[in-house]
């Protein structure tokens, strides 16, 4: 199944010249949306994985799924504000502003080997930041999941950069 195909661009949003790739259109086709949920089941069974981490808001439905499917704990990491409790905090750069993302410090315990999940690598930075939160608290980043990678963009080459493994199911460049 091409998964791909599935991914719908809005021209423009939230601005221009921004190529926005909508992985909603992906959630509307089940069939679609099975085949790649099966698609990171069958990448991350096997890896040594103790948590998965979901990036607000998108990342949370394919983390949800895999936590659910491979029966590991999930973590959400929040956008400031929205987690009670004791919480740490990263500030990142976004393509168009700033913002700042949390997540409790008991998460994960120390040594724990943490999956982070989102619907796309951009420029890298929020995912930067969540793994800058888990080396905060003593985690290890050992994989970043995502459905579309943004080549232009070069946030997978970022997070290669801190040792973290990369893996999308598709990808996308700017003219595309």
């Amino acid at each position: 199944m091409n998964i791909k195909s599935m991914i719908r661009t809005i021209v423009d949003w939230p601005h221009p010249p921004v190529r926005f790739r909508d992985v909603s259109s992906l959630l509307r086709h089940p069939e679609g949306f099975a085949a790649a949920m099966d698609l990171f089941v069958e990448r991350y069974k096997v890896e040594p994985i103790d948590f998965i981490a979901g990036l607000d808001a998108r990342g949370f439905i394919p983390a949800g799924v895999l936590a659910y499917v491979l029966k590991k704990p999930m973590i959400m990491v929040r956008k400031k504000g929205k987690l009670p409790g004791e919480t740490i905090h990263a500030e990142y750069q976004l393509e168009y502003g700033q913002s700042i993302l949390e997540i409790h410090t008991d998460a994960a315990p120390k040594g724990a080997n943490v999956l982070l999940m989102d619907d796309l690598i951009a420029t890298g930075g929020t995912l930067c930041a969540a793994v800058e939160l888990f080396e905060k608290i003593g985690c290890h980043v050992r994989d970043v999941g995502a459905v579309v990678n943004l080549t232009d963009l070069k946030g997978a080459e970022r997070l290669e950069a801190l040792g973290v493994r990369v893996f999308a199911l598709c990808e996308f460049t700017e003219s595309e």
